[in-house]
C-alpha cells in the first residue's frame, strides 16, 4: 500500500465541489476524473483547491493503470457505472466509495471484497447517508434510554428533500438531469402505519402534508423504507407503530406535477427522455440561484401508561453557486466517509454508511466542523 493513498475522483458534476475542496486541503493527492476536462479544470479554478488537486480526463483505460493498492476510488458517476467503478478498484486492491443507492449487482461484489480486504461504501450522501447516521443515533439513544422494550409503541420517521429556497410555479428546481426523478416516481414504496405494511404503487397516490420544522411540506413515501428496519437496529421492537422514509416536496408540489405524473405513468423511455431534457431546459437553477436541502428524523415512544419520549435530529441547509446546499451535504459527507475509509476505521465488504452510533456522531461532528448547521432534540451528538 502506498503511503499516502490516492483519492480518485470521478466526476466534475453540480454535487462534487465541497468534497473535493474539503479532500484536497485535509488529504492531497486527489485527482478528478472528469469526461470533459475543461469541465474539471473550471471546476477546479472556481473552488481555489489547486494544491493537492490535479485533474484528468476520464478514461477507463487509464484510470485502471492509475489506479494502486490503498488508494480510493469515489463514483460521483451516473448509477449506471457504480458497479464497473466497484470492479476496477476492486481488481487494483483499491476502495471504492459512492453517494448512490446500495443495489443487489453491487451486493454480489462482497465476497470478493472482503477476501482483499476493501471497503465498497454505498449511500453516503445526504438521502442516503446523513439521514443513516441520524437513523442511528437516535435508535441508540432510544435503546439506552429503554424506550425500545416490550410495552412501548415506536414511531420512526426519516423525511429529506432538496427544493428551490424561494418557491417557483413548478414547486421544484432540478439540482441534476430529471430523468432520475421521474423514473423514481414509478417505484412502488412499502412503509409500516399502523403496524400494518402499506405498500404505495405510485409515488404521487402517497402525497401528504406533515409540519416539520415549523413549515408544512407535502411528503410521498421513498422506495422501500421495510428494508431499513432492521438496517437501523429495529427488527426487535415488538410494537412498531411507524416506519417511514420519505421525499420532502414544498408544498403545492402535487397540483404543480400533475401533468408530470400523467406523463410518467403513461411514457415510454423515450419520451420520458424527451421529458427530462425539456424540464432541466425550464426548471435547472440558474447561476448564483439559491437552493435548499431539508432533512428530519425523529423517534418516539409510548409506554402503556401514555408516558412519551421523543427525539430528533434534523438540517435545513441553503447555498448556491459551486456550494450549493445539495453540493455541500452530499459530497461533505462522502469526503467525511473516505476518511473513515483511508484511516481502516471500517470493516471490509461492500457496506451502506455505518450503523455504529459512535462512528456516526464522529461522522456528524466533522460535517458540523464543515459548516453544516445540524439541529438535536432531546438526544446528544458528543
Amino acid at each position: 500500500m502506498t503511503s499516502n493513498p490516492c483519492i480518485h475522483w470521478l466526476g466534475a458534476g453540480l454535487s462534487s465541489g465541497p468534497g473535493i475542496a474539503a479532500l484536497a486541503r485535509r488529504r492531497g493527492n486527489v485527482v478528478l476524473w472528469n469526461r470533459t476536462g475543461e469541465k474539471a479544470r473550471a471546476l477546479v479554478q472556481t473552488i481555489g483547491a489547486d494544491e493537492g488537486l490535479s485533474v484528468e480526463t476520464l478514461d477507463f483505460e487509464r484510470l485502471a493503470d492509475r489506479v494502486a493498492a490503498g488508494d480510493v476510488v469515489v463514483s460521483m458517476l451516473p448509477g449506471a457505472f457504480h458497479v464497473r467503478v466497484a470492479k476496477l478498484a476492486i481488481a487494483a486492491d483499491a476502495h471504492m466509495v459512492t453517494t448512490s443507492y446500495l443495489n443487489p449487482e453491487m451486493m454480489a461484489l462482497d465476497g470478493e471484497a472482503r477476501a482483499k480486504g476493501l471497503v465498497v461504501l454505498n449511500e453516503v450522501g445526504v438521502d442516503p447517508g446523513i439521514d443513516h447516521l441520524f437513523a442511528q443515533v437516535l435508535v441508540d439513544a432510544a435503546r439506552t434510554a429503554g424506550q425500545l422494550a416490550g410495552g412501548h409503541a415506536v414511531s420512526f420517521q426519516s423525511h429529506c428533500g432538496g427544493v428551490p429556497a424561494v418557491a417557483n410555479d413548478f414547486r421544484y428546481k432540478f439540482s441534476w438531469a430529471p430523468l432520475g426523478v421521474l423514473t423514481a416516481l414509478r417505484n412502488p414504496a412499502r412503509s409500516i402505519r399502523d403496524g400494518v405494511e402499506l405498500r404505495t404503487e405510485k409515488a404521487w397516490t402517497g402525497v401528504e402534508d406533515i409540519d416539520v420544522l415549523g413549515e408544512t411540506f407535502e411528503v410521498y413515501p421513498n422506495r422501500d423504507s421495510l428494508g431499513y428496519v432492521a438496517e437501523y437496529g429495529l427488527a426487535d421492537v415488538a410494537d412498531l407503530q411507524l416506519f417511514v422514509r420519505g421525499t420532502l416536496r414544498l408544498p403545492g408540489w402535487k397540483a404543480a406535477w400533475a401533468d408530470i405524473f400523467a406523463a410518467v405513468e403513461g411514457g415510454t423511455d423515450a419520451s420520458l427522455a424527451a421529458l427530462s431534457e425539456r424540464l432541466w431546459r425550464d426548471y435547472s437553477y440558474a447561476p448564483g440561484e439559491q437552493d435548499r436541502v431539508v432533512l428530519y428524523v425523529s423517534l418516539e415512544s409510548r409506554d402503556a401508561a401514555g408516558g412519551s419520549w421523543k427525539a430528533s435530529l434534523s438540517l435545513d441547509e441553503t447555498g448556491t453557486g459551486w456550494q450549493t446546499a445539495m453540493a455541500r451535504t452530499v459530497s461533505l459527507t462522502a469526503q467525511v466517509a473516505i476518511g473513515a475509509v483511508l484511516d481502516g476505521r471500517l470493516k471490509p465488504g461492500v457496506q451502506a454508511a455505518t450503523r455504529d452510533p459512535q462512528e456516526a456522531k464522529r461522522w456528524l461532528a466533522q460535517l458540523v466542523d464543515d459548516g453544516i448547521n445540524i439541529d438535536a432534540e432531546n438526544v446528544s451528538l458528543q
